[in-house]
């Protein structure tokens, strides 16, 4: 009786990067199954032509040229990947791939023992990477979703603010000073005017702040400060607030109780009496 050939040290792990998605199919490369087997890519193909009919096009299929350069993106696959197949090394032409179904089939047209023992441990993995795509499948549901409505909101958020630069770049300063309901551009130009004509300092006291406030701010002249005293119950967060340093330093939020209503005081000399929280300017 001859002896078992040594199969290849393989774990689920190093199977599993070997393993890409093409067509929104699971597949591998005819040369990594190859390496698997310990045979030529060439030897492989060439006995799977022999039996092409056991290998439909859900078995196995050749990559387009177009396939074949994404996948080099993705993997960084040599142009000289061996294949057996030319005396310099390189190949002359693409890739085969195989799905599960067909890689099951390689086996029984190899006919020798190692494919047969490595055809086990990619079962296995299939299965593996198969049973967590099932397990998994209401978190990435849940995933895409939230991107989703992310990227909904910044779109959004972005067409809002070009109405507002829009409208401020095309109508000179208004000599309004008092709002009615639904002139939110109005409000907003005339705060974006107050905020950048500080040269020192600007001091909110607001019960009511949030990030559309920080919004506003976000047109100060460098080194201007800001202090805002609001609320314990704000809505704004400590990374809110750091993120805003990061980039428009100083602001400093500051907690109290100890106010009703609502004031802007520029460079320590002007006072303004604000009837709405600043973020509902022109709402009310």
């Amino acid at each position: 009786m001859s002896e078992s050939l040594p199969v290849p040290l393989l774990s689920t792990e190093k199977i599993q990067q070997l393993v890409y998605v093409i067509r929104n199919q699971q597949v591998m490369l005819d040369s990594d199954l190859a390496m698997l087997y310990q045979v030529e890519t060439g030897a492989l193909n060439r006995a799977v032509k022999r039996n092409k009919y056991r290998f439909p096009d859900d078995f196995c299929f050749q990559l387009t040229i177009e396939e074949l350069t994404s996948l080099r993106c993705q993997i960084g696959i040599s142009k000289k990947e061996d294949s057996g197949n030319t005396s310099h090394g390189g190949r002359r032409y693409t890739p085969y791939v195989f799905t599960e179904q067909g890689i099951a089939m390689l086996a029984s047209v190899l006919r020798s023992e190692i494919a047969a023992k490595v055809n086990v441990e990619i079962m296995r993995t299939f299965v593996t990477m198969r049973r967590f795509i099932a397990n998994n499948t209401m978190l990435f549901t849940y995933i895409t979703e939230l991107e989703m409505k992310q990227e909904k909101y910044i779109n959004e958020s972005d067409k809002k603010f070009k109405q507002v630069f829009d409208y401020i770049a095309a109508h000179t300063e208004s000599e309004q000073k008092i709002f009615y309901e639904s002139q939110i551009f109005d409000a907003f130009s005339f705060f974006i005017n107050l905020v950048s004509k500080a040269t020192t300092s600007i001091i909110l006291i607001d019960g009511y702040v949030d990030i559309d406030t920080l919004n506003i701010f976000t047109k100060k002249k460098t080194g201007v400060t800001v202090d805002i005293y609001t609320l314990p119950k704000s809505k704004l967060s400590k990374n809110d607030i750091n993120n805003f340093n990061k980039q428009y330093p100083r602001l400093t939020v500051c907690y109290n109780t100890h106010f009703h209503d609502r004031f802007m005081i520029i460079d320590n000399i002007d006072v303004y009496h604000i009837g709405a929280s600043l973020k509902d300017a022109g709402k009310n």
